[in-house]
C-alpha cells in the first residue's frame, strides 16, 4: 500500500512522518485522549474545565428538548469531512444533524457519516477566537450549515452562516434561525443557566 509522507528539515536534519490514512486512524485503539483527524495526523483534543463541561450541559439540554425526535444531538461526536481536499474529522463539543440529512444506520456506533446542521465549538482557555474561527470557516466549506462559537470569556455566542458574515450575540439579543423552527434563546440565558461569572 502506497503511504504518504510528510518530510520536514529542520537544522539540516530531515524528518519523515507518515500521514494517517482515514481508515488508520478510526483504527488507532481508544484511550483517555481524544483525538481529531487533521492534515493526516491525530491531534488531541483540550480537555475540557468547568465552566466548558457546564455550558456543554446546557447546550446539551436546551437542543435535546427542542429536538423532539426531528434528528439527533451529539456530544463530542466526530464527524467525517473533507478540510482541503484531504480526509478530517472533528470533535465538536456538540452537534445537531436532522433525521432527512441523517439516513444512515443509527444502529452502528461510528463518526457521523455527513455534515450535520449545526456544529458548537466552545473556546476553551487555551484557545483563541481566531483559531476557532477557522475551524468555522472549515467546518462550513465541508457543508456544514451553521457553527456556533460559544466565548465564555465575554459571554457570547458567534453564529457563521455559509452566505453570510458572522453575527456576534451578547445579553438578551434573541437568537433564532429558520434552520432551527421554534428554538429561541439569548446568550444571557445560557451563560446564567451556565453560572458563568
Amino acid at each position: 500500500m502506497l503511504k504518504c509522507i510528510d518530510i520536514n528539515i529542520r537544522g539540516g536534519n530531515v524528518e519523515v512522518k507518515a500521514k494517517l490514512t482515514l481508515e488508520e486512524f478510526f483504527a488507532l485503539p481508544e484511550g483517555d485522549i481524544t483525538y481529531e483527524l487533521v492534515d493526516g495526523e491525530a491531534k488531541p483534543k483540550l480537555l475540557p474545565k468547568r465552566f466548558h463541561s457546564r455550558l456543554t450541559g446546557i447546550f446539551c439540554l436546551l437542543l435535546t428538548q427542542w429536538n423532539q425526535d426531528r434528528g439527533e444531538v451529539g456530544v463530542e461526536w466526530a464527524i467525517r469531512l473533507k478540510r482541503k481536499g484531504h480526509d478530517w474529522v472533528p470533535i465538536p463539543d456538540l452537534l445537531y444533524i436532522s433525521a432527512d440529512r441523517d439516513r444512515g444506520d443509527r444502529i452502528l456506533d461510528e463518526a457521523c457519516p455527513v455534515p450535520p446542521e449545526l456544529a458548537i465549538e466552545i473556546i476553551s482557555p487555551d484557545q483563541s477566537f481566531g483559531e476557532i474561527s477557522g475551524k468555522a470557516i472549515d467546518y462550513l466549506n465541508a457543508g456544514v450549515s451553521r457553527v456556533w462559537i460559544v466565548d465564555a470569556k465575554v459571554k457570547t455566542i458567534t453564529i457563521f452562516y455559509p452566505d453570510s458574515p458572522p453575527q456576534t450575540k451578547r445579553g438578551d439579543e434573541v437568537i433564532t434561525d429558520e434552520l432551527f423552527p421554534g428554538l429561541e434563546f439569548t446568550p444571557g440565558q445560557i451563560f446564567d443557566d451556565a453560572k458563568i461569572p
